[in-house]
C-alpha cells in the first residue's frame, strides 16, 4: 500500500512539472512574446529591463521581437485574428492606430488596470485619449514625443528679446521683429498640417468631430478652426516656408542649418539633424514650448507616440498585463525617457527630463496634448489628405470659409 502511494505521487508530481506547474530546470517560466517596433528603445534599454523584469517575475520569460514600421498594420491585423495562442503578448503600436484595431475587435479591455493599478488619470492626454474607445481603456501609453519652438538664441540676443514668448500673440510680435532681408523670422511649411492642428485645438476647435448621431464629420470649416487656420497663415507669412509642400519638402532641417532662419517647429531631436550639417550651431540652439493663447499654459500640440496593447487572443494575460505594467510604470517610464529623450507618459514623471532643455520644453508642452480623432478610418483622410490641400489653398488667397466647406466635406466623405 505504501509503495502504491509513494508511485501515485510520483506520478502526480510528473503531471505538474510537465505542465509548468513545478519550477525546474528549463521549466517553470511561460514566456510572454513583445512586438516592439525598430528604434523605440535601444538594446541597452532592452537588455536592462529584460534582466530586471525576469528577476522580478521567476515565472516568466521574455521574447521580445523587433518589428519594422512598413507592412506593421496588416502584420498586427494579422497576428490579432490569430487562433492558437501562438502569436505575441504584448504590441506596440502607434497611439493613432489603436482605433482601427479596437475596431476589429481584437484587444483587451484594459480599463480595469488601467483604474486601479496604472494611474491612468495622470497619462498624457494625446497618447490616453487615442488608446480609449468609448469609455474602454485598451491602449496604454508608452511614450511621446511632440513638436516645440527649436531658435537660434543668438538671433534672439540679436533682435533685442530676452528671452522666448510666452503668448502666442507674443510669438507673433517677436517672429516680425526677427523676419528682415537676411533672416527669416521663423520657416514654417504651408502644409505642416500637425501643427496647424495644435492652433485650431487651441481655439477650441477640432478637424472633425463626432456627433450625437455617431458619425464623423469634417469641421475645419467652424469658426475655432477658422482661427486657429488664420493664425497659422499669419505666422507662415514671417517666412519664406512653401506654401504647397510639408515640412519633408524640403526638409526643414537642411534649411535651418544654412543659418538664416531663427525659427522652426519641430521635435528636439530634430537639431541633431541640424548640428550634423551646421556643427557652428551646436551652441546656439534653444528649445521653448509652443505658446498658447495666454501665458498660464503652452498652446495645444499633436502628440505622436506610442502603446501598448494585449491582444484577445493572448494565453497568458497575466503575464502580459505584468509586461505592460513595468513598461509603463514609474521606474522604467524614467529610465526609457532618459535614454531616448522621449517624454514619459504621466505629467507626474515631467521631473524626470527636466535637466534636458529640449525635452523639457517638450514635456511642457505635451501636457497639452491631443490626437488626431479616433475614428478607425482616420488613416484614410491622412491618405488623401484635405487639410493639405486646404491649406495650401488658403495660403495662396483662397477664401478660407469657402476651403474649409470644401475640405470639412472630404473628410466627412472619407469618414462616412
Amino acid at each position: 500500500m505504501r509503495r502504491r502511494l509513494l508511485a501515485l505521487l510520483c506520478v502526480f508530481a510528473s503531471l505538474l512539472t510537465a505542465c509548468g506547474a513545478l519550477p525546474g530546470e528549463g521549466t517553470g517560466r511561460r514566456t510572454v512574446t513583445v512586438w516592439l517596433m525598430k528604434d523605440s528603445a535601444s538594446k541597452e534599454f532592452l537588455a536592462r529591463f529584460t534582466k530586471e523584469f525576469e528577476r522580478a517575475h521567476g515565472d516568466l520569460r521574455l521574447d521580445i521581437r523587433i518589428q519594422q514600421w512598413t507592412g506593421i498594420g496588416e502584420k498586427v491585423q494579422t497576428a490579432l485574428r490569430r487562433q492558437g495562442g501562438d502569436g505575441p503578448d504584448v504590441i506596440e503600436v502607434g497611439n493613432t492606430q489603436v482605433a482601427q484595431y479596437v475596431d476589429g475587435g481584437g484587444l483587451l479591455d484594459l480599463t480595469l488596470e488601467s483604474l486601479r493599478d496604472w494611474g491612468m488619470n495622470d497619462w498624457l492626454p494625446g497618447l490616453a485619449e487615442p488608446g480609449r474607445f468609448g469609455s474602454r481603456q485598451y491602449g496604454i501609453p508608452w511614450y511621446a514625443a511632440n513638436r516645440v519652438v527649436i531658435y537660434r538664441k543668438d538671433l534672439f540676443a540679436a533682435a533685442g528679446l530676452a528671452g522666448p514668448p510666452k503668448t502666442r500673440d507674443q510669438w507673433l510680435a517677436d517672429t516680425q521683429k526677427l523676419n528682415s532681408h537676411d533672416v527669416q523670422g521663423i520657416y514654417l511649411a504651408g502644409q505642416d498640417w500637425y501643427t496647424l492642428a495644435g492652433f485650431i485645438w487651441d481655439e477650441g476647435g477640432d478637424l472633425a468631430e463626432q456627433p450625437s448621431s455617431g458619425t464623423w464629420e469634417g469641421s475645419l470649416d467652424t469658426s475655432a478652426a477658422l482661427r486657429g487656420m488664420d493664425f497659422y497663415r499669419r505666422l507662415q507669412a514671417l517666412g519664406t516656408g512653401p506654401a504647397d509642400a510639408d515640412e519633408e519638402h524640403p526638409p526643414q532641417a537642411g534649411v535651418f542649418a544654412r543659418g538664416r532662419v531663427a525659427q522652426i517647429v519641430a521635435v528636439p531631436g530634430l537639431a541633431q539633424a541640424v548640428v550634423r550639417k551646421n556643427p557652428d550651431l551646436r551652441d546656439k540652439l534653444g528649445y521653448f514650448p509652443v505658446p498658447g493663447r495666454t501665458a498660464a499654459r503652452p498652446g495645444a500640440v499633436f502628440t505622436g507616440g506610442s502603446d501598448l496593447v494585449v491582444p484577445k487572443n493572448t494565453d497568458d494575460r497575466r503575464g502580459a498585463t505584468a509586461v505592460v505594467a513595468a513598461l509603463a510604470g514609474g521606474k522604467w517610464q524614467t529610465d526609457l525617457a532618459r535614454t531616448m529623450n522621449y517624454v514619459p507618459n504621466k505629467t507626474t514623471l515631467a521631473d524626470a527630463v527636466e535637466g534636458e532643455e529640449g525635452v523639457a520644453a517638450m514635456a511642457a508642452g505635451a501636457a497639452q496634448g491631443r490626437a488626431t480623432p479616433s475614428s478607425p478610418d482616420w488613416a484614410a483622410v491622412e491618405a488623401d489628405n484635405p487639410v493639405k490641400d486646404y491649406m495650401t489653398k488658403v495660403l495662396t488667397g483662397a477664401d478660407p470659409a469657402t476651403e474649409a466647406r470644401r475640405a470639412s466635406r472630404r473628410i466627412t466623405r472619407t469618414l462616412s
